[in-house]
């Protein structure tokens, strides 16, 4: 039993790591860098770590095992937030200088939630221990629907869901973004703008995502408070991860296996320790059926296991790196077509570099994983969009609207090869 004064230290410390977070980066609107987003994503793992390491120190090497099988697990499992948040973010066409405040919401919003998930399912299991039946079929369950193409819709990921189309209807929204802002006013009338709905969007997600992870960590640990600590530190530092590899996201082509994989033999795991448990009536006339239990070494090794030969596979797959392409060339079509008029001429021409070089890289996909860069010709029009665009603004400029401008290393890039 964990003393209410370690509870409520624990709590101090996240709701202080989440002021810090918000003011220290969030509360003034920015992009941030590649190195800004790995330092953070660092130190986050890191508090996440040294709290694994006292739990161990303090609890036994038994809680502190646990904690780390939550942990790796439910980090694993954000991760597939993370394709969900890029979804939305996308969707909504989010400011990337404002992706920050939404992810942060989303983060707070999945905590909250997940914490009225642990103690529903603490209290579930303390009365009812045909609970881990239930949470054993959800698991096996979440699995095979993880593993099917296109799962990322399945969880309700695309921005125009139930909870969004009733916003739109019920209440009355602008189209356009005023910075960060949740409100704005239009023609003398306060109206939301498309921020909040992204955070509605996330929020109703991360619902459906609790009812997948909270099942999982109860599979590793029955402790509320490893399951609540593990949830939470696994949530912490994810906008950072966010920025540092939306880049890579798409690289992780077998990722669904994998959470799949994991899934199942957690699921397994649950099941034989309610035979175990059994009080079923009907289950060996409600008496303890002699099973072979799984311990958390042997769970802990597993998932670290499924996990490498998983990341390590996508990232040498060839399926993944043109999946990875065409999401690239998609985002930099998009980021052109969207320059404001005004923008910097410097900064138009590197962006379309970067286009011209990222439609090269597609064009090089082998024949044979080019099913996995997307719709081609929707690719191909969004470029030839972008490039009549960008001849007609050289040629408003008084530029031939052939000319190649030099590449960033020197090497040069020509138009006519785009």
């Amino acid at each position: 039993m964990v003393p209410a004064a370690v509870w409520i230290a624990t709590i101090i410390l996240i709701v202080g790591l989440l002021a810090f977070d918000y003011f220290a980066h969030v509360r003034k609107a920015h992009s941030p860098s590649l190195r800004e987003a790995a330092v953070w994503s660092a130190v986050y793992i890191g508090i996440a770590i040294a709290f694994g390491i006292v739990v161990m120190i303090v609890g036994g090497t038994e809680m502190g095992s646990e904690y780390f099988a939550g942990y790796i697990t439910e980090k694993a499992l954000s991760v597939d937030n993370l394709f969900v948040f890029l979804l939305i973010i996308s969707s909504f066409a989010v400011p990337r200088k404002d992706q920050q405040k939404v992810l942060l919401v989303g983060i707070v919003f999945s905590i909250i939630a997940r914490t009225g998930f642990i103690f529903l399912g603490a209290a579930l299991i303390n009365r009812f221990s045909w609970v881990f039946y239930l949470f054993g079929l959800i698991l096996l369950i979440t699995a095979g629907h993880t593993v099917k193409p296109d799962n990322e819709e399945s969880h309700g990921s695309e921005a125009d869901n139930l909870m969004i189309r009733l916003a739109r209807k019920l209440l009355r929204t602008s189209d356009q973004y005023d910075d960060d802002k949740l409100f704005t006013v239009v023609d003398g009338k306060r109206m939301m703008t498309p921020m909040l709905l992204v955070m509605v969007a996330i929020g109703g997600t991360d619902i459906l995502f609790a009812l997948d992870s909270i099942p999982a960590i109860f599979g590793l640990t029955q402790s509320t408070y490893i399951v609540f600590t593990a949830t939470t530190f696994s949530l912490m530092g994810l906008r950072q991860l966010f920025f540092l590899i939306d880049g890579l996201l798409d690289r992780l082509i077998y990722l669904s296996y994998g959470l799949g994989a994991i899934l199942s033999f957690i699921g397994i795991k649950l099941i034989l320790h309610a035979l175990h448990e059994n009080t079923v009536p009907f289950i060996n006339d409600g008496e303890s059926v002699p099973v072979i239990e799984i311990t958390t070494g042997i769970s802990l090794s597993v998932i670290i296991g499924v996990l490498v030969i998983t990341v390590v596979t996508s990232l040498l797959s060839g399926a993944g790196k043109a999946q990875a392409a065409g999401a690239r060339l998609r985002t930099e079509t998009d980021r052109y077509l969207k320059l404001d008029e005004d923008t910097e001429a410097d900064k138009r021409e590197h962006r379309y570099r970067v286009l011209v070089r990222t439609a090269e890289q597609v064009e090089d996909v082998p024949p044979k994983h080019r099913d996995h860069i997307g719709d081609e010709t929707e690719l191909k029009a969004g470029v030839a969009r972008a490039m009549h665009v960008h001849g007609r603004w050289r040629q408003e400029h008084g530029m031939r609207p052939m000319d190649a401008p030099a590449s960033d290393d020197q090497e040069g890039t020509t138009e006519g090869r785009a």
